[in-house]
């Protein structure tokens, strides 16, 4: 095994050991502020869960996102990501938040969900007021719960304990309700129902997405293939920040060094970067920006004070069900769908590279606990019949290609009492830290989440290392549409700077609100299909 230091000679050195959004997030904030950093990453691509790969179909060459990703207006620290990386003119975002949903069960009934040019709350009022899925007596009180919401503090750790469920239940909500409206959203942006969402992250996400500024909600997406955000611009970034990265790495070991440093042992595959099969790698500062289980394998002893509750956050997953068609069936960029297992689709025509003008249609299940490892062939006699209920177009097109991704661990499961799991940045060992939209973000596990993490570790490691970040760089200034969040924190030593601020919370500093809210006008009336 050969050694050397990481970074070479010259300066503060790190490894970041994960090339996903959060590995990727602290490389080049740290990288930023003149820290000369080695990013490992054991996959042959950059990007973690949020990827592309190709596809030899009948259709054609195709290029596959493993799943449909989104983000909104509020998610101030992807956007900056987006812009770092060069990337901030390759997505769309809505000029105002506009959601056709479509009502199987009562012969493909449309409604929409979306803003005017108003104050909070009042921006969502005539939505809601003419909501069709919901009776009028469901619609007052689905207001009133959400006024009653804007007034929960998702620091109270006591919510952590209850369910979003009971906490609507107790607030007149009826089961249609929660389906038609609560779900619809919950479901997609916390990868949970409400009966096993954690109330904390719920009131997080509805007040952060609906009911902190007009436009925070407004839906973004990448108008190319993920891989080309997340692989292609960000390799090019890193390379100009002088980052080196190294792929098909695995850190095998982190173990504390000579004279308060550290080593990490890892193996490399072919094209490591010059490095052997077997590397030890002498370094200032290391950052485990992988899953909650692989960090727990690297994690030195006396990193945490419990690391067992690493091995206690649960997981969920996504299915995502891909469907092209001989001819298009769909008018809009994406629809919610109620009383159908269908929950969103979307329009990846244009993204796919598809020719020949057929439609590429990609299915996002969420929490999809019980179709996870359905085989193919159900999958199929199930969604076909069901997007002919919701899309008449979709009647007598022929199907060209139908498959499946499946990602069985996307994303931390936010049940009740995760957030009392979820460690901070900063371990009790100085000079390693943990990253990843799992740690104590507040956030539920989103791009958004996952750059934030990266953040908040390299804030850390710059502050002990004595790197302010340079304006401009090192991520973004300081503001937020939330409220700092509250995490698990671990004990450290009396010469570390103190983790809490007064009242508990979390050291991870806010991030800027994107301003701005609209730009045209609302939505024409037309149908989906």
């Amino acid at each position: 095994m050969s050694s050397e230091r990481a970074g070479r000679p010259g300066g503060a050195a790190a490894v970041v050991v994960g090339g996903g959004l959060a590995g990727i997030t602290v490389a080049l904030t740290l990288a930023d502020s003149g820290v000369r950093v080695t990013l490992l990453e054991g996959r042959p691509r950059l990007g973690g869960l949020a990827f592309s790969f190709p596809r030899e179909s009948a259709c054609g060459d195709l290029t596959v996102d493993n799943g449909q990703h989104v983000f909104l207006r509020c998610c101030t620290a992807y956007q900056w990501f987006l812009d770092r990386i060069d990337a901030s003119a390759l997505v769309t975002l809505q000029d105002r938040l506009d959601v056709p949903v479509l009502d199987a069960g009562a012969g493909g009934r449309l409604g929409r969900l979306r803003r005017q040019s108003l104050p909070v709350p009042m921006h969502l009022a005539t939505s809601l007021a003419t909501y069709p899925h919901l009776s009028p007596a469901e619609r007052a009180k689905a207001g009133r719960a959400a006024l009653a919401l804007r007034g929960l503090d998702p620091q109270d750790p006591a919510l952590d304990g209850i369910t979003l469920a009971d906490w609507l239940r107790s607030h007149g909500q009826s089961r249609r309700a929660v389906e038609a409206l609560w779900d619809l959203i919950g479901i997609a942006t916390l990868n949970a129902t409400a009966e096993e969402a954690s109330l904390a992250l719920a009131a997080m996400v509805f007040k952060t997405g609906l009911l902190s500024h007009p436009g925070a909600a407004d839906i973004g997406w990448a108008r190319v293939p993920l891989g080309e955000l997340h692989d292609g611009k960000t390799r090019a970034a890193l390379d100009a920040a002088g980052v080196r990265t190294v792929l098909r790495a695995r850190a095998r070991e982190v173990r504390p060094g000579p004279e308060g440093r550290w080593q990490v042992a890892l193996r490399c595959g072919p094209g490591g970067e010059g490095l052997g099969a077997e590397e030890l790698l002498d370094t200032d500062t290391v950052v485990l920006a992988v899953p909650q289980r692989e960090a727990h394998a690297l994690l030195p002893a006396g990193a945490l004070d419990d690391p067992a509750a690493l091995l206690k956050i649960g997981t969920a997953p996504i299915l995502n069900i891909h469907v092209i068609y001989d001819r298009p069936v769909l008018r809009r960029p994406f629809f919610a769908a109620l009383g159908s297992p269908v929950q969103w689709v979307f329009d990846r025509t244009e993204h796919s590279g598809l020719a020949g003008g057929g439609q590429y249609l990609a299915l996002s299940q969420s929490a999809a606990y019980e179709e996870i490892d359905e085989p193919v062939s159900a999958l199929r006699a199930r969604y076909l019949p069901e997007l002919e209920r919701l899309l008449p177009s979709a009647r007598g097109a022929a199907v060209r290609d139908f498959f499946v991704t499946r990602e069985r661990t996307a994303t931390f499961a936010p049940a009740p009492g995760v957030g009392r799991l979820r460690p901070s940045a900063r371990t009790r060992a100085p000079g390693l830290y943990l990253a990843g939209a799992w740690t104590a973000t507040g956030w539920p596990a989103t791009m958004e989440g996952a750059v934030r993490s990266g953040l908040c570790a390299a804030r850390e490691a710059l502050g002990r290392l004595g790197h302010p970040s340079r304006p401009g760089h090192g991520g973004p200034a300081l503001d937020l549409y939330e409220p700092p969040t509250r995490g698990h924190q671990p004990q450290t030593d009396t010469a570390a700077a103190p983790l809490h601020r007064a009242g508990g919370s979390n050291i991870c500093p806010p991030l800027p609100s994107a301003g701005g809210t609209s730009g045209r006008g609302g939505a024409s009336e037309e149908g989906v299909a």
